[in-house]
C-alpha cells in the first residue's frame, strides 16, 4: 500500500497555494479535484461577471493575479489557475469526488467514487461553493414562480420583464440589485438592517474583520464569512441601483411564501415572478464528520488562537478557505500556513519525508 505524506482535497485558490507550499517543502502528496478543469468555484460563475466586476484575486504564491479587465471572470481565472498548475507541476487529479476521510490505524484513508488514497496528513480545502445554504420558509414549496440560488444566478439578461426579490444582506445580494434594479422591477429583504461602509477599506480595517472570525474558529463556532463583518459597499456599477431606490426601499424578512408571492407578517403582499436567494454558503466539510473534528459549539476549532490552519481536534488535519481564511488573500497565507503545520505533524510523527 503506498502511503501519501500528504492529501490536498480541493484545487480553488487554497488548494494551490497548499499544494505549491507542500511542493517546496518537499513533501511527497497529491491534490484531488472534484472538477473537470482547473478554475475552482470560479469556472461555475455566472458569464456576466468580469474581471472588473470582482472584489479581487489576489496572486497565488510566487505569481502575479491576472488583470482586472472587462474579461469574463469564469474564463480568466480558471485560465490563470490552469497556467499556475502546469507551471508549477503541481499534482492534481481531477475529477475526484470526495466522499469521506476515515482514520485506520492512525492513518487517514480519503474514499472517493474513483478510488481511495491513504496519507499521513490531511489539507482540506473545500471552500464553501459546492454547499449552498438555503433557508426555509414557510409555503416555499408553493411558490409557482422561479427560484435560484446564487450558485444559479445565470445572469442579469434573464430576468427581463420579470419582478425579481432578492432576499440576502451580503455583498452578493448588493451586486445582484446593482445588476438588475436597472433593467426590471426588483425588491429587497434582509433578516437584518444592513450595516453600510463609508470609509475606505483600509489594510487595519480588513485586519479588524478576520479578527472577529478568529475568535469565532478560536472558540470553536461555526465560522462566519470575512465579508459578513466587514459591512456592505456600493462599487460606481451599483450607483445607477442606489439612484433608482433599489437599496433604500429594504424591507424585513417576509413572514411566509405563496404561490405568487411574499406575505409579511403585517398582512402585506407583494407579487414577484423569481426569488434569487442571495443567501450565503456554509463550508464544505461533510465528508470529515467521520473524524469528528468539530467542536461541541458547532464548529472546527483551529489552532493559534484561530490564526492557524491545524484542527486542535486532530492535528493531522489542516484547513484552509475555512473562517479566516476563506478569501483571496487569507487563502495563500493558510496555504503556507497549512503546508508547515503538515510538516510539524510529520515530524512529530517520525515519519520520514520524501519528495515527489
Amino acid at each position: 500500500m503506498s502511503i501519501l505524506d500528504s492529501l490536498v482535497i480541493g484545487a480553488g485558490q487554497a488548494g494551490l497555494s497548499a499544494s505549491f507550499h507542500l511542493s517546496r517543502l518537499g513533501i511527497s502528496h497529491v491534490v484531488l479535484d472534484a472538477d473537470e478543469r482547473p478554475g475552482g468555484a470560479w469556472q461555475h460563475r455566472w458569464d456576466a461577471l468580469t474581471m472588473s466586476d470582482v472584489h479581487g484575486v489576489a496572486e497565488l504564491p510566487g505569481d502575479t493575479p491576472p488583470p482586472r479587465d472587462g474579461a469574463r471572470a469564469n474564463v480568466a481565472v480558471p485560465d490563470y489557475f490552469a497556467t499556475y498548475e502546469r507551471t508549477h507541476a503541481l499534482p492534481v487529479l481531477r475529477p475526484v469526488h470526495v466522499e469521506r476521510v476515515e482514520d485506520e490505524d492512525g492513518l487517514l484513508v480519503v474514499r472517493a467514487r474513483e478510488g481511495e488514497w491513504t496519507t499521513r496528513t490531511l489539507v482540506n480545502a473545500t471552500g464553501t461553493w459546492s454547499h449552498p445554504f438555503l433557508p426555509h420558509y414557510p409555503g416555499m414549496e408553493t411558490f409557482v414562480g422561479e427560484q435560484l440560488h446564487t450558485v444559479d444566478y445565470p445572469g442579469p439578461e434573464h430576468f427581463l420583464g420579470k419582478r425579481v426579490l432578492v432576499v440576502g444582506g451580503g455583498a452578493s445580494a448588493v451586486q445582484f440589485l446593482g445588476a438588475l434594479a436597472p433593467i426590471t422591477d426588483t425588491l429587497w429583504v434582509t433578516r437584518r438592517e444592513p450595516v453600510w461602509r463609508n470609509d475606505d477599506f483600509t489594510p487595519e480595517a480588513g485586519a479588524a474583520a478576520v479578527a472577529l472570525v478568529e475568535q469565532r474558529v478560536a472558540a470553536g463556532l461555526p465560522p462566519e464569512s470575512v465579508v459578513s463583518v466587514t459591512g456592505l459597499m456600493l462599487r460606481p456599477q451599483e450607483r445607477e441601483a442606489e439612484r433608482l431606490g433599489a437599496y433604500a426601499a429594504r424591507r424585513p424578512m417576509f413572514e411566509r411564501i405563496e404561490p405568487d408571492g411574499v406575505r409579511w407578517a403585517d398582512g402585506s403582499f407583494e407579487h414577484v415572478d423569481v426569488i434569487l436567494w442571495a443567501t450565503g454558503f456554509r463550508p464544505a466539510i461533510s465528508h470529515l464528520a467521520p473524524l469528528h473534528l468539530r467542536s461541541a459549539a458547532g464548529g472546527i476549532q483551529l489552532d493559534r488562537n484561530g490564526r492557524g490552519t491545524t484542527a486542535v481536534a486532530d492535528p493531522r488535519v489542516q484547513l484552509v478557505g475555512y473562517g479566516p481564511s476563506a478569501s483571496t488573500i487569507g487563502a495563500n497565507r493558510a496555504g503556507r500556513s497549512a503546508a508547515k503545520g503538515v510538516q510539524r505533524a510529520l515530524r512529530s510523527a517520525g515519519a520520514s519525508v520524501t519528495s515527489g
